[in-house]
């Protein structure tokens, strides 16, 4: 079969739509699900926390598995851990389990995304670079946004009615059903591109390779140091503020039990995400420098939170919910293109997987800290604390802006480093 630009996008949006179905339809409930199987605010953050300690604990040794055998099987073993523990989290709740075993399945559960973070993406910019691809990568990303917000908004709808009119079980078996069938559709359609895995140094050999990697590509190199920092105090906060909503969002409504609320109000983040990767090719256009774009965008995010914590009407609230995840989501690709634009093809999924560690690592100390403020002064006022915390991320942005590299100001996808750049490769 040939491989074109036009197939690997293809390929990109069908996972993409894929991922975000099986994710969503838990996203509206998964803080409910966490009370109702009988944790308190704390513990339940501590549990998610739990699930970003995972991925900061897992990100370098699956990072192996993307270089040693490959992204494509870096994905498939990402679908079939996440199937497993997602049937784990219901048998945990059907039990009402001991903290101690959902810390230990949450972490379990951040395995499974560590196979995809980075190797999916660094897939696709190797096989577009490969490809000969010539449109803008911002353009790329914004569309698989806009995929992954369509899917999301559909999902969370589905997951809170489905748990509304059935129980709060029922999403999460629907999510391991489709997460099998995403490995069957990944075998078939996705193959490496540009990308040949490195077999020859033992694992350990591997690991070491890799900690060295991201240290001279990642933290060494100033820009994308400031960046990867300025995503621990954004990516971690970004974290409780949205599944913080579900619990404060059913507060402000009166009733414990909408579930259907719950997964509309994730629906709209949804949506807003659809909105912010449409329109991030417009907000690209409008500054000179990627940077700038960030640094306006994080600061108008700050402004939502504070303005959420301090309103105390529903409606209001979710108007200021999706004013912040429009502005957030609008971002992201103009984020990813950057921190692409300064990372060389062999090390991308090494570079971007511990980009992915730094946000987790904010998020392990940012949910149990900001669950605990809910736990004691409500959740209006960890708001206000998230607003903090997210504004600490700005001296990093404008760090980045100062050094002014090249790939601020890049409309294209970075430079290939190894050979086989060809029109079309036969797989």
């Amino acid at each position: 079969m040939k491989q074109t630009s036009r197939t690997v996008r293809r390929t990109y949006y069908v996972l993409t739509a894929g991922n975000a179905l099986a994710a969503s339809l838990i996203w509206g409930i998964n803080t409910i699900f966490l009370l109702d199987a009988g944790l308190s605010n704390f513990e339940a953050f501590a549990a998610n926390a739990c699930f970003t300690a995972g991925m900061v604990l897992f990100e370098i040794p699956t990072g192996v598995v993307a270089d040693r055998w490959g992204r494509r099987a870096s994905f498939l073993c990402g679908t079939l851990t996440l199937a497993a523990t997602t049937g784990l989290y219901v048998w945990l709740w059907q039990v009402h389990a001991a903290f101690i075993w959902w810390a230990i399945v949450s972490a379990l559960l951040g395995l499974g995304f560590t196979f995809f973070s980075g190797a999916t993406e660094a897939w696709l910019v190797d096989a577009l670079t490969v490809t000969r691809y010539e449109g803008q990568l911002e353009g790329v990303f914004a569309h698989g946004q806009v995929v992954f917000g369509a899917m999301t908004l559909g999902g969370s709808v589905a997951g809170g009615y489905l748990a509304q009119l059935t129980n709060l079980g029922v999403p999460y078996v629907a999510r391991t059903a489709i997460l099998v069938g995403m490995f069957v559709v990944a075998l078939i359609m996705m193959h490496d591109l540009g990308f040949t895995p490195a077999r020859g140094d033992r694992p350990m050999a591997e690991i070491k390779k890799i900690l060295n990697s991201s240290v001279d590509y990642g933290l060494k190199v100033p820009a994308v140091r400031a960046i990867m920092i300025a995503g621990m105090f954004s990516g971690g906060v970004g974290i409780y503020v949205y599944y913080a909503l579900q619990p404060h969002l059913l507060n402000l409504w009166g009733d414990q039990t909408a579930y259907g609320i719950a997964g509309l109000v994730a629906a709209l983040v949804a949506g807003a995400q659809i909105v912010g990767g449409l329109l991030t090719p417009w907000i690209r256009r409008a500054f000179k420098r990627r940077t700038s774009a960030l640094l306006v965008l994080e600061a108008l995010g700050v402004a939502m939170l504070v303005l959420i914590g301090l309103a105390g009407n529903f409606w209001i609230v979710v108007v200021l919910i999706l004013l912040w995840g429009l502005v957030t989501n609008a971002g992201i690709p103009i984020r990813q293109a950057y921190l692409n634009g300064m990372i060389p093809s062999r090390q991308r999924a090494t570079i971007l997987s511990f980009d992915s560690l730094m946000d987790n690592a904010g998020g392990i100390v940012a949910q149990p800290a900001l669950g605990r403020s809910a736990d004691v002064w409500g959740y209006p006022v960890s708001y206000l604390l998230s607003a903090a915390g997210s504004a600490l991320a700005l001296p990093f942005i404008a760090r980045a802006r100062q050094l002014n590299t090249p790939a601020d100001h890049e409309t294209a996808p970075p430079v290939q480093t190894q050979a086989g750049s060809v029109e079309e490769i036969d797989t």
